[in-house]
């Protein structure tokens, strides 16, 4: 046992300060916590996230599932891990779905207009090697599509959906293929689910029903979207070629990284902190979702620099698959549903200025919550907003009810950049990935070195 100094514990030889603990969790100071937080926050902004950004999305470019740049991003990540001192370092397999986007190219034929932008959806099947040549339909709805459905046969039909809330607009990427499919539509064209900017499309992953005939879906930018609708609300017959030449290989073997920063009581607790490594095969992933990935890894970096070991154990998960398959995730949760996890945060928005968390949990633990955010006031970084989570760690949580968060940052580019070929570093500013470092790195230490777990909702 050491000795108390000023609310701390003098841990052994080594001289390490460590929190004294509280009776309660309910009575938690976090004021305990400060010096610690404040080293957390100078290392990580001072720290390597941002280097480590730029090696990956230099070094290896995009990063999709099953290619051999994602498979050589994750050695280089494994062996980076190991030089830092993270402890169980190891990649665990998982089996992805491999989608290989090939050529593809948009032509408007009819009036004569020359060649569209274009991105195939992910999933998406080739048409023939000569293309598709047929009429365009515009709609802006399902409900317009089944209304016009007879004259969906043989038509590439467009969904010309504006932006609302990526939740609602993006199911007409991911169901609009089946659904015009089932009307007799040849193909689809979807205006790009983002923001406008720059003539850019967004690529994403479509579904196929099981009940309907796979047809070729692909986005285009929202000023062609634009275009194509002006020219039909003139009453003009317009006509577009339609070539892709997208393949589904077989399965590919990959694995999410896994390392630790083990606990010094309760090594067998696990907060974890996670983001996707892979990326779409457009642009470079910095921020979707390099910049996340390299944030979680420098959090658990930095506490082992400064060596500040924590009650329990923080472990970093770098997942594959998140865009095209969410194999990553539920392979974890099926590896790992019998460990006990404290708590559960992903990066998923980008690492632009961060702004605190979303979280899902029980009322005592939110109140606890918002206590350790207090510790992040000095770089505006305190706020914790409702409903936290992320895709990855979504299975796992939905499974045993673990307490979820996610880094909350400033989004307003994230729709303009998301799925494009402009997601590369230069849209990101070092200082804030070095804030979202040092934002996660305070709250995943507290977490980990509560003298009690969050509160659970019975």
């Amino acid at each position: 046992m050491g000795s108390r100094v000023r609310g701390f514990l003098l841990a052994g030889a080594c001289g390490v300060l460590v929190p004294a603990a509280p009776s309660r969790a309910e009575d938690v100071d976090v004021s305990a916590w400060r010096e610690n937080a404040d080293q957390l926050v100078a290392a990580a902004r001072a720290g390597r996230a941002w280097e480590r950004l730029r090696d990956l999305t230099d070094l290896f470019g995009s990063r999709l599932s099953g290619s051999p740049q994602l498979e050589a991003a994750l050695r280089w990540a494994a062996d980076e891990m190991k030089k830092d001192g993270l402890e169980n370092v190891r990649l665990e397999p998982v089996l992805v779905p491999r989608w290989v986007r090939g050529q593809e190219s948009l032509d408007l034929v009819e009036p004569d207009g020359g060649r569209l932008v274009l991105l195939g959806l992910g999933g998406s099947v080739a048409t023939p090697p000569d293309g598709l040549t047929a009429e365009l339909m515009v709609v802006k709805s399902f409900e317009e599509l089944d209304a016009r459905a007879a004259e969906a046969r043989g038509r590439i039909v467009l969904y010309n959906v504006p932006f609302t809330k990526y939740g609602e607009t993006v199911r007409y990427r991911g169901a609009g293929p089946s659904r015009a499919a089932k009307h007799g539509a040849v193909a689809t064209l979807l205006r790009s689910v983002g923001l406008p900017g720059l003539r850019t499309p967004h690529t994403g992953a479509l579904r196929y029903d099981d009940g309907a005939p796979r047809i070729p879906g692909a986005a285009i930018p929202v000023e062609d979207a634009d275009r194509l609708q002006r020219l039909v609300d003139r009453k003009l017959k317009v006509v577009v070629r339609l070539r892709m030449e997208a393949q589904t290989l077989p399965d590919a073997p990959s694995a999410n990284l896994v390392a630790e920063w083990r606990g010094r009581e309760k090594p067998d607790e696990i907060v974890l902190i996670g983001g996707h490594i892979d990326s779409w095969d457009v642009g470079t992933g910095a921020m979707d979702d390099g910049g996340g990935s390299m944030v979680m890894w420098e959090a658990a970096r930095v506490m082992k620099s400064l060596g500040l070991r924590p009650r329990r154990t923080v472990r970093v998960v770098l997942f594959t698959n998140e865009e095209n398959g969410l194999r990553g995730g539920t392979a974890y949760r099926d590896a790992h549903q019998s460990e006990t996890h404290v708590a559960a945060i992903e990066s998923d928005s980008g690492v632009f200025k961060p702004r605190g968390f979303g979280f899902t949990g029980s009322d005592a633990a939110r109140g606890i919550v918002k206590s350790v955010a207090s510790l992040l006031e000095p770089i505006d970084a305190a706020n914790v907003a409702s409903e936290g989570g992320g895709a990855d760690i979504g299975p796992l949580v939905r499974a045993k009810k673990v307490p979820s968060f996610s880094l909350d940052v400033d989004g307003s580019r994230y729709f303009l950049l998301h799925h494009t070929p402009a997601d590369t570093l230069d849209k990101l500013d070092p200082d804030d990935v070095g804030r979202c470092a040092a934002t996660v790195a305070v709250m995943a230490y507290v977490l980990a070195d509560l003298p009690e777990r969050l509160p659970v909702a019975p």
